[in-house]
């Protein structure tokens, strides 16, 4: 079948996701395991969200709501755009392929960090796309090597805001200074999957910027703070214009209606992900304390997850960690050879993978 393959898709290396408790289970004959890997939220959706899954799950003979129309006018109220600057994704990850499929073609350049989601390349690749990788400084977005890295091909360029794997940010002054010296025809893609974690003043509100820079898709999850990782549902926001041409290349009913009443109902249960928060940050300060007392390096950034470097090879710590029942993240994968990435869980569970990270070092 190589032969009559698409060339570009043999360049591609598939996105290799943290494995589930229940294979770690069955492979170790491990009856306790927890999974910090994935930056999933350890908490389950909050009641209000649950009973309405319950509700709207008696009505999945119908197909769903295509144009996800009281999801959309909830966050339209919200965000203060108009409804016809949103558009639906299963996962902010379809949100990605979806500006790819639309404005990426054979032979054009896009420019991302290394490291950073890997999405953002698999798709660009699936495109034809030339990568124009710009190495992270100080675990932070090298704006200025981004910039010189701009060519008349270039098509879109990817910021993960906070970024995955680094969990940094740049700022809002960094953002508009950029965007000011970029010409106009050049795509921005602002990931912000983890956006509901930042607490900093200067973080960028790059939904007010859409009314300057009308060359701009910036997209969100549920999957993170909201807890709805398992029902996929995520969203863009841009100029009209933009979101017509997404609407062109977006499969029909892409967002099933479970994820879109859940989606809904967690927009409205604003006090229970207030209090995930308070936790998560609580936790976030236990590991980094931890981290100190063990003499280990960290960038403890602004999302619900750190980059840790173990000094050793991370792959074969990972391993042993696995055998202890703690799955985290390897990111030898990323190029980040002595470098565990470890999601914030509930209390217990982050106590476990600090046991196992002492017995393992």
């Amino acid at each position: 079948m190589r032969s009559i393959v698409r060339k570009s898709i043999l360049d591609v290396t598939p996105y290799l996701p943290g494995k589930p408790i229940e294979e770690v289970k069955r492979e170790l004959g491990l009856k306790d395991v927890v999974k910090l890997a994935s930056n999933e939220s350890p908490f389950s959706p909050s009641p209000k969200v649950l009973e309405t899954i319950t509700r709207a799950a008696r009505d999945l003979n119908r197909y769903p709501d295509g144009g996800c129309y009281h999801l959309r006018q909830a966050l339209s109220r919200r965000l203060g755009v108009e409804g016809n600057q949103i558009i639906f994704g299963n996962g902010s990850d379809e949100i990605i392929v979806m500006a790819v499929r639309a404005f990426v073609e054979k032979g054009d350049e896009v420019i991302l960090a290394r490291p950073s989601f890997l999405i953002y390349e698999i798709a660009s690749k699936i495109a034809g796309a030339q990568m124009k990788a710009v190495s992270l400084k100080d675990f932070r977005y090298d704006l200025s090597g981004m910039k010189k890295a701009v060519t008349k091909k270039t098509k879109i360029i990817f910021i993960g805001n906070p970024d995955n794997p680094a969990s940094t940010y740049i700022t809002q002054k960094e953002v508009v200074d950029f965007l000011r010296e970029i010409r106009r025809d050049i795509l921005f893609f602002f990931d912000e999957a983890y956006f509901e974690f930042v607490d900093k003043k200067d973080y960028p509100d790059t939904i007010k910027l859409l009314k300057t820079f009308k060359n701009i898709i910036v997209s969100r999850t549920f999957s993170k703070m909201y807890g709805l990782a398992g029902l996929r549902i995520g969203y863009g926001v841009a100029q009209p214009e933009v979101i017509d041409l997404l609407n062109r290349v977006r499969e029909p009913f892409n967002v099933n209606s479970l994820a879109q009443a859940a989606a809904l109902a967690c927009l409205k249960d604003s006090k229970y992900y207030e209090d995930i928060k308070i936790r998560v940050i609580a936790q976030k300060r236990y590991f980094c304390q931890e981290f100190r007392n063990m003499g280990l390096k960290f960038v403890e950034g602004v999302t619900n997850f750190i980059l840790v470097d173990v000094g050793r090879d991370s792959r074969g710590l990972s391993e042993a960690l696995l055998k202890k029942g703690v799955i985290i993240r390897d990111m030898s994968f990323w190029g980040l050879k002595n470098f565990i990435r470890v999601t914030i869980g509930k209390p217990q569970e982050n106590q476990k993978f600090i046991r196992a990270l002492k017995a393992v070092i």
